[in-house]
């Protein structure tokens, strides 16, 4: 089984202000998320809504581990007083195990044969403005469910990691460790507290240590031969057996003439006694750091998720995945658990995961399919069932989607360009209209070519649910200058190749940008505001090159590719940003700016600023 679907309403940030009173009259939600049976990733900008996500599951199912997990006024949206969580899980058929403890609660989805079952869990909640009333988690099929069982609830527990988490904390001795926790649930401990052979191991330690303080000290439950070989340990043993001593001597001084002796033991021979003593390390000499450390708890978690005996949920949810640790670290975990995912399927073990992450190193690296963009509280699963992607957009967005590609699922906005020019040249153009890109929370991304088409379909859903997200394609129209004016149709083949790209790639949020004249370079050279300047790059760029017809030598080089785009575009970037930082103050206080002067209508290049403006929301 797995979780399947997430509803919420009024938590949190996720809601619409409109107040239900009546439990039979459910509004549609705040937020839905559909969750795949795998691996989940939660993926988007901070405050975008990932950890309330996080946080309604574990409130819903609770942990594996023994944090105290309540509700607070503050989990109301803004002024609310009720919200509802619920959690629906499938995946039950031909696993009667697993089915066998929710049985009684379970609702069934379609018909005949081919219905299946499926768990529906629910956690509907109000407070008074003082205080949370009291509550407790429902399921059924109808709104309101019956109560659900202590002992179904323990089959549905989750596994959890929290963010920051100090992993040398989880791992050393201490009382409910969560290293104990992990042992006394394998199947090797569980149900053996009365005869592990741990329980043995610890009474012989126990013995030793009360000889090694008062040799005359015999255990009733060794054999012979076990004294026999521990009374070898003690044949060193000199002056410390006077501790015990001394000690007997102070206490009946204390106590007066009770016979009562001091004894050296051990801890009670429990077995949770014991695998609460238990540290897990490595067992080299390096002292491991918090990345380190943090590696060998999730690999410790994993071996709860994977117990053979257990027929409950298995769902690990991570936030953070990427803490404490290094890029290549990164790559190796979030590889292994889809390794792991894969592996146990064939075992027929539903093992899920639900991570979070900040890191566009992990996503560049997991399947498209697995990611789920946060946005303006909203999510949109990038699965092929909801976007326009197709099999061949998937296969080479995993290729070429890299980490600098990456940043695109954090943006608020973003700006796709052809090549290196252009995402040079973009952030000094835009702050010299007075507009901050990076401020503005957006990402430019250089595609290498013209394949805008599998990048903006990431965000043209076919789900009905419309990404907020502006994407600005900026691409070359690809006319030459003495093509423009020729006609095909009643149009010139200037026009007909602008409406050929905008029919391509236009779509939803995703708006198409086209340079009026031939390429970026071009239309740099009619620019009022830039030519110049451009010009005078080109020249330094290429000072071996007779520039006296600029204008021809320009075709030149860009019909044979021997432009050197990209050094000229870093240049003229140079050039831009040195009329900003020029700035002088005049005698009457007033900002005098040096250098390039920008034109209120310089059409060469208004498409490039359209497009910032457009991806900012700036009019």
């Amino acid at each position: 089984m797995y979780l399947s679907e997430l509803k919420l309403w009024n938590f949190r940030k996720f809601g619409g202000g409109n107040i239900f009173t009546d439990r039979n009259e459910i509004r549609k939600p705040d937020l839905e998320v559909q969750f795949q049976n795998g691996l989940n990733v939660l993926i988007g900008e901070n405050d975008s809504g990932k950890t309330a996500i996080i946080d309604a599951i574990k409130l819903v199912l609770k942990t594996h581990s023994t944090e105290w997990i309540r509700v607070n006024i503050e989990d109301f949206h803004e002024t609310t007083k009720r919200f509802r969580i619920e959690c629906i899980f499938r995946g039950f058929e031909g696993k009667d195990e697993e089915a066998m403890h929710f049985t009684e609660w379970f609702g069934m989805e379609g018909e005949g044969e081919s219905a299946e079952p499926y768990l529906r869990l629910i956690m509907d909640i109000q407070h008074n403005g003082d205080r949370v009333m009291p509550f407790e988690v429902r399921a059924g099929v109808d709104d309101i469910g019956s109560p659900l069982s202590a002992e179904a609830r323990e089959y549905l527990k989750t596994t959890y990691l929290k963010p920051l988490r100090d992993a040398e904390q989880e791992l050393v001795p201490r009382r409910n460790s969560r290293l104990s926790q992990i042992l006394e649930g394998h199947e090797v401990f569980k149900g053996k507290a009365d005869n592990h052979e741990l329980k043995t191991i610890s009474r012989c330690f126990d013995c030793l240590i009360q000889k090694y303080f008062d040799r005359d000290y015999v255990d009733k439950n060794c054999t012979e031969s076990d004294c026999s070989i521990k009374d070898k340990f003690l044949l060193k043993i000199g002056s410390e057996i006077k501790i015990r001593e001394n000690l007997n001597i102070y206490i009946q001084k204390f106590l007066g003439e009770i016979e009562s002796r001091a004894k050296f033991g051990v801890v009670s021979p429990k077995l949770k006694n014991i695998l609460e003593g238990l540290k897990l390390s490595f067992d080299t000499e390096f002292d491991p750091g918090l990345g380190t450390q943090n590696l060998l708890f999730i690999a410790a978690e994993l071996l709860n998720l994977d117990r053979s005996d257990w027929t409950g949920l298995r769902l690990g949810l991570i936030e953070e995945l990427e803490a404490h640790l290094h890029p290549q670290a990164q790559l190796r975990v979030i590889e292994y658990q889809q390794t792991f995912i894969k592996e146990r399927k064939k075992e027929k073990k539903d093992i899920q995961f639900i991570l979070t992450t900040h890191s566009p190193n992990l996503g560049s690296k997991i399947d498209l399919k697995n990611l789920i963009i946060c946005f303006e509280k909203q999510v949109f699963p990038l699965g092929d069932e909801k976007t326009e992607l197709n099999i061949g957009d998937y296969i080479f967005l995993q290729r070429f989607l890299d980490v600098t590609k990456a940043n695109l699922f954090f943006a608020k906005g973003i700006i796709l360009v052809e090549g290196w020019a252009e995402e040079i040249l973009l952030p000094s153009l835009a702050r010299k209209v007075g507009i901050d890109l990076t401020q503005k929370g957006v990402s430019i991304v250089n595609v290498g070519g013209t394949s805008f088409l599998r990048y903006g379909k990431i965000y043209q859903r076919k789900d009905g649910k419309k990404m907020q997200i502006p994407v600005a394609i900026i691409t070359d129209l690809d006319v030459k200058p003495d093509e423009e004016l020729i006609y095909e149709n009643g149009k010139t083949k200037k026009d007909i190749a602008k409406e050929s790209k905008e029919q391509k790639f236009n779509g939803q949020t995703v708006k198409t940008f086209i340079s009026p004249h031939w390429t970026l370079e071009y239309c740099l050279f009619k620019s009022l505001s830039l030519g110049d300047a451009f010009q005078n790059v080109v020249k330094a760029v290429h000072s071996s090159t007779d520039f006296n017809n600029f204008e021809q030598k320009l075709i030149e080089k860009i019909e044979n590719k021997s432009l050197y785009k990209t050094e000229i575009a870093y240049r003229l970037a140079n050039v831009i940003e040195e009329s900003l930082l020029k700035s002088k103050q005049s005698e009457n206080g007033e900002i005098e700016i040096a250098s390039v002067k920008m034109e209120n209508n310089d059409k060469p290049i208004m498409y490039l600023i359209d497009a910032i403006k457009y991806v900012t929301g700036e009019k």
